[in-house]
């Protein structure tokens, strides 16, 4: 199984995440600040970081921005609420996935299986894994590398985005309600508004026309929800 490092100065949540994953047969390093995380993870590389951003002397910014100097690890971020420009920042900055707290656990071991399957698949998929690859028109998402294309071209998206996104499109030209799509994308133990879903489709639209300015395939149904054109 996969070693993880985790950074929080949060002892609470220190314990209740190290349990959560160990009990899924993950191997854990806890440390309760940047500085002494970042001296382990150069010492013995991990297979994934999950990293607080507000935390004192060595914030997540800056053990990201160390840890890309020199290294592609993929990092999942806990954020507060009222941190999105943080999100936003960390995004760009290469963070591969962001939750936001307070998090059920199952969620957050459902992003950790999902960014650790995209890091360590193969360069190729199998014949079995090619069945899975949705393509619709200049789309192709890749479940099982958590990878997106438009055009042949990569669109970084976060776990929730690409299952927001996932959900339009195995059915275009079908509506999907705020709800259907908060279903697709959030464990049911964690409560999101409308406006999430409406954040998160503006993000992948903002993503998708960094390839593409002309990108239209997401459909705006007011008072409805959203659909893919094909």
């Amino acid at each position: 199984m996969a070693t993880i490092t985790l950074v929080d100065d949060d002892q609470n949540i220190l314990t209740s995440v190290t349990m959560a994953l160990e009990s899924e047969g993950y191997t854990i390093n806890a440390f309760e600040e940047g500085a002494s995380a970042l001296a382990h993870i150069n010492e013995t590389p991990p297979d994934l970081i999950i990293s607080d951003i507000k935390m004192p002397n060595m914030d997540g910014m800056e053990l990201l921005r160390r840890i890309r100097a020199s290294s592609a690890l993929p990092l999942i971020f806990l954020t507060s609420k009222d941190e999105e420009i943080d999100e936003v920042l960390g995004l760009t900055m290469g963070a591969d996935d962001y939750v936001k707290k307070p998090f059920s656990q199952r969620l957050l071991l459902e992003r950790v299986k999902s960014v650790l399957r995209r890091s360590q698949a193969s360069e190729l998929p199998t014949p079995e894994e090619e069945k899975k690859i949705l393509r619709r028109g200049n789309l192709t998402l890749d479940p099982m590398r958590h990878a997106c294309n438009w055009n042949d071209l990569p669109v970084t998206l976060t776990v929730t985005e690409f299952l927001i996104l996932e959900a339009l499109a195995q059915r275009p030209g079908f509506v999907k309600t705020r709800d259907s799509l908060m279903d697709a994308a959030y464990d049911d133990q964690i409560y999101v508004d409308d406006r999430t879903i409406d954040s998160h489709i503006k993000r992948i639209r903002k993503k998708f026309r960094v390839v593409d300015r002309e990108f239209d395939a997401i459909e705006t149904l007011y008072g409805v929800g959203y659909k893919y054109k094909d």
